[in-house]
């Protein structure tokens, strides 16, 4: 087992322990695992690592240790077990657990548009998906929610996965194959635009919201814990919005506290600067209530989940979702 697997296998444990007995000292703060799909660093998880620095985990009377998962579906596999309190993944990531039978619920989107967009480079003469045909177009994984929304912009030009020549090149290829020069465009999060930019590559970005109308990122709580540890949940929830309220109101101050607090990203504030106010433009705006699930836009995606043949069948929106920690 390497060191990775024995310390994911340590914190799930130390959260089951502290889960069946959280007020066995009432002074100290309640000890929670977090799941992320992807290495806490990634600038994806700003509201996280944020609330984090900021202290509004503390104020809450938790203490938060961060665990990476192998991606969304695998967070979601893990917090449905009940080796873990709570994870992070996409807002369709339930469609694909329910699928499968894993008792989760997104319990907050962070965001009201897509995590996803269509960045392409300016001068190669793409107007939006319509232009992607024979085109090669980078994307993290064939088995990743961003493929998923590629999929979803190209119907809406009448194309498929076949007239494209997609390819999967990981975290950090799907940017540097682009920023080469080696792909015409990038399925991507706000964190590969930026990256891809500061390569040295002319970036123009369509929004998936016009083409596809693709989920941002979730919190993952499963049946469970919802019924039986509300209170922890909606901690949770309150504090990592706060962190999200704080890089929508001033992505400045909120890049500064960030690198600070992120080793992996000391002396970067204006990279991180540019990744927050992307996130500010694509993907956080479009919520009546920060953190609501929009019911129509995930029932729009489970339609197309059953359509392209992702999941065999659709799953009840209420299964999917609950807003109630949000209001």
């Amino acid at each position: 087992m390497n060191h990775r697997r024995r310390t994911l296998h340590a914190a799930l444990a130390l959260s089951a322990a502290a889960l069946c007995a959280p007020s066995a000292l009432a002074q100290q703060p309640e000890q929670v695992t977090y799941l992320l799909p992807a290495p806490a660093f990634l600038p994806a998880f700003g509201p996280w690592m944020l609330a984090q620095a900021r202290g509004y985990y503390d104020k809450e009377g938790l203490k938060l240790t961060f665990v990476t998962a192998k991606g969304g579906v695998d967070v979601a596999k893990q917090v449905g077990a009940g080796n873990a309190p709570i994870g992070g993944a996409i807002g369709d990531t339930p469609i694909i657990a329910r699928a499968q039978g894993v008792p989760v619920k997104a319990v907050a989107v962070l965001g009201g548009r897509s995590l996803t967009q269509l960045a392409v480079h300016a001068d190669r003469g793409i107007g939006g998906p319509k232009d992607l045909k024979g085109r090669t177009i980078t994307t993290l994984a064939y088995q990743d929610t961003t493929f998923y929304a590629l999929l979803g912009m190209l119907a809406t030009a009448g194309l498929t996965k076949n007239d494209v020549n997609a390819q999967a090149a990981g975290p950090a290829g799907v940017w540097q194959l682009f920023a080469a020069g080696k792909a015409d465009a990038m399925a991507a999060v706000p964190d590969w635009i930026a990256s891809a930019r500061g390569a040295g590559a002319n970036v123009k970005i369509y929004s998936s919201d016009d083409y596809f109308k693709s989920m941002a990122q979730a919190i993952l709580a499963s049946d469970d814990m919802i019924a039986k540890r509300p209170e922890l949940i909606g901690k949770l929830v309150r504090a990592t919005l706060r962190g999200m309220q704080d890089i929508m109101t001033d992505p400045v101050a909120a890049a500064r506290d960030y690198a600070a607090a992120e080793p992996q990203h000391k002396g970067k504030e204006a990279y991180i600067e540019e990744v927050f106010k992307l996130y500010n433009t694509y993907v956080y705006p479009g919520q009546k209530t920060l953190g609501a699930m929009d019911p129509e836009r995930l029932a729009a995606v489970q339609r197309f989940y059953v359509k392209e043949g992702i999941v065999p069948k659709e799953t009840p929106l209420g299964e999917l979702y609950t807003n109630q920690f949000v209001k």
